[in-house]
């Protein structure tokens, strides 16, 4: 038998090894996607690190939706990233030692966290090496296969003691930002013919300046602020998110921070989870080209019914960006993000794009709720900024998705951190309820 023919043999088998009768679903009251019948996720697990909320329970059944909030060891997400603009400093920092902590630092011991996630920085330098000569055009892979390099480096990699946790922790947010930096120069140099840039991180540089000029070392000051806006957006958003539950999953089991890190970063990866303002930017773009008149209402609305009714664009049927899991009547990040998006389109001269991005996403709304008509209150997420955000700083699509990991490792880190800490910790294990009967075994023979 040809080998060509045995996969498509076995393809075609596998269709039917894989059908799942819809009906049983309900029958055995199984929680697709470990989603309730409302929507809702099912409780799996308690935390204090992250809280997400996008509606009220009523009593006696029922969802109401209100305003979202986002919450980070309790405090409130807006008031954190309000507090950081207004004073016009950086703040991710801050954010990591309270996700990692629990508690806000003070100044001093602040200033102590950030040099030492500078020191961190710079990578080992086989690391380094192994990232200059990886072949291949996807950065979240070769962040992968650099976060299990680390393993190598790391003389107590499997040691799961708080210290030996919190010193991982800090050491994968340092150097995350260097190996996309350094990952994507060496893209742009291999697929494009750019020179070849490795620009080591400075001295008494935030995050989001090093990030920057390393990658591209030009930048302005509202450049890297928005940046650590959209970093502070980013960090955490709860246990329950895919990629992070994911990291609890594999920590679950006892593994090494580098292997559970790894499955995060193949979680994330997936275009239904940290793809999506990649989606929104090619999205926004198509609507650049084939809307003529960026303020008239009546063309949106028609284009967007056409979108739904799945007749142009990628003919999915979706609006990307709008909607969201949790959130109902508003996406706090997207609230917050739009605020200093406003001022870099400014400087950027991209008002009449932010004007018809605004627009879009009135119009978005609307539109959805008139032809989906499903009672369902939906709004825009943060990833109908981000994109546009992006591009505005200068950063190109290839980052997009290394960029949502660059902030999430905080998170990953914080949730792996109570997985492996707290009393009574057991292996995650869900079940599946086998839906086969019983087959006599056929000798070969026979067969």
């Amino acid at each position: 038998m040809k080998k060509e023919y045995l996969i498509y043999k076995l393809s075609e088998e596998m269709k039917e090894a894989t059908r799942i009768d819809n009906d049983l679903f309900p029958k055995y009251d199984v929680k697709r996607g470990l989603r309730n019948e409302d929507g809702t996720g099912v409780l799996v697990g308690l935390t204090k690190i992250g809280n997400v909320v996008g509606y009220e329970r009523i009593p006696g059944g029922g969802l109401k939706p209100i305003p979202g909030k986002l919450f980070y060891r309790n405090y409130d997400v807006e008031d954190i990233s309000h507090a950081i603009i207004k004073e016009k400093r950086f703040g991710f920092e801050e954010v990591a030692y309270l996700l990692l902590s629990g508690r806000l630092p003070d100044k001093e011991e602040l200033a102590s966290f950030s040099e030492l996630v500078n020191d961190n920085m710079p990578l080992e330098q086989k690391t380094k090496m192994n990232i200059i000569e990886l072949e291949g055009n996807n950065i979240m892979n070769i962040l992968s296969r650099s976060v299990l390099e680390m393993y190598r480096f790391d003389p107590n990699a499997d040691d799961t003691s708080r210290d030996n946790l919190m010193r991982q922790s800090i050491e994968l947010i340092s150097k995350f930002p260097t190996i996309i930096a350094y990952a994507f120069n060496m893209l742009r140099h291999a697929t494009h013919g750019r020179s070849l840039h490795i620009r080591h991180p400075q001295e008494k540089l935030s995050i989001a300046e090093n990030f920057l000029y390393m990658l591209k070392k030009d930048y302005t000051e509202l450049d890297a602020r928005t940046l650590d806006l959209l970093l502070i957006l980013q960090a955490e958003h709860g246990g329950g998110n895919n990629s992070t539950f994911t990291v609890r999953v594999t920590s679950s089991t006892g593994t090494d921070t580098y292997s559970a890190i790894a499955a995060g970063i193949g979680s994330l990866k997936g275009p239904l989870h940290g793809g999506a303002n990649i989606q929104v930017a090619d999205m926004f773009h198509h609507l650049q080209e084939n809307i003529k008149d960026w303020t008239s209402v009546d063309e949106i609305d028609t284009y967007f019914t056409r979108m739904l009714n799945k007749e142009v664009y990628n003919k999915s049927g979706l609006i990307y960006g709008i909607g969201h899991a949790v959130y109902t009547i508003s996406d706090p990040r997207a609230l917050l993000l739009k605020e200093l998006a406003r001022d870099l389109a400014r400087e950027k001269g991209k008002e009449e794009e932010f004007a018809f991005l605004e627009l879009l996403e009135e119009r978005a709304i609307a539109t959805f709720g008139r032809i989906k008509n499903n009672g369902k209150t939906v709004s825009s997420n943060i990833d109908f900024y981000s994109g546009f955000v992006y591009e505005m700083i200068g950063l190109p699509q290839e980052i997009f998705t290394p960029l949502f990991a660059m902030a999430r490792i905080v998170g990953w880190c914080a949730h792996r951190n109570e997985e492996l800490n707290f009393e009574g910790k057991r292996i995650i294990r869900p079940a599946y309820k086998n839906v086969l009967e019983g087959a006599p075994y056929i000798p070969i023979k026979k067969r």
